[in-house]
């Protein structure tokens, strides 16, 4: 049995170009440290849009486009204390002026687990692929329409495990009720744990994702991202954007 039961996204985007350095460093050594102790967080990572991973997306729709980085929360139950938890810990930390002012935030919210899967090549659980070291990701997003069934779209994400260098995919759902102070209205993510170079496996998927089979939605988005490093946060300094 799988414990996490909710995926806390946040596409981000960073506003002022020389800024992407601070909030690294922001992100990496202060706020996401803090999140550990709330009760019933599970997990935390984080993956960046480059300019060579941007260049390869597949779908690119408005509402994404200007995304640099996405984070994703594990959490466990307690999910609404958690939630609840988090949701405080943010206010208090803007309040002692420890949140980073030149970031805005796409999409954020929290996202219910909906399907989890390994590929048999990896021989761990799929309960355990998050867990396993990631050279990146792949992510999907869809709008979903309110009539669909969210959990459609299985037969895509088993061409998605035969792919290489998919470790696994779990994907995540939400709706059109406001959780907290969050909206993020009724989506899908589906994102794919790489072991391989994101910009390596990136056509492939893309190939898979342009030829989806009929889902509840549209995709808005999927592209490759490569995996945060501590320390390792030059990607923008030599773009020059």
């Amino acid at each position: 049995m799988n414990k996490v039961k909710v995926g806390f996204f946040s596409f981000t985007e960073i506003t002022d170009p020389s800024e992407h350095r601070s909030y690294n460093e922001w992100h990496q050594l202060d706020h996401m440290p803090e999140q550990y102790p709330l009760s019933g967080m599970a997990f935390g990572q984080r993956w960046v849009s480059t300019p060579d991973c941007r260049a390869a997306r597949a779908v690119d729709g408005d509402l994404l486009a200007p995304v640099h980085y996405v984070t994703l929360y594990l959490m466990t139950e307690p999910v609404e204390d958690t939630l609840e938890e988090f949701h405080a810990l943010g206010g208090r930390l803007r309040e002692l002026g420890r949140f980073h002012q030149h970031r805005r935030a796409r999409l954020s919210g929290p996202f219910d687990v909906a399907t989890i899967d390994a590929a048999p090549r990896v021989l761990i659980s799929a309960e355990a692929v998050p867990y396993r070291p990631n050279r990146g990701a792949y992510l999907v997003v869809e709008d979903l329409l309110p009539a669909g069934d969210p959990t459609d779209g299985a037969t895509n994400v088993a061409d998605l495990l035969e792919a290489p260098g998919v470790a696994g995919v779990w994907s995540f759902v939400s709706d059109e009720e406001r959780r907290r102070a969050w909206r993020p209205g009724r989506r899908r993510v589906t994102i794919c744990f790489l072991d391989e170079n994101p910009l390596d496996v990136s056509p492939s998927l893309g190939h898979i994702v342009k030829n989806w089979r009929p889902t509840p939605g549209a995709v808005v988005h999927a592209g490759p991202l490569e995996t945060v490093l501590p320390w390792h946060w030059d990607w923008f300094d030599v773009a020059g954007s």
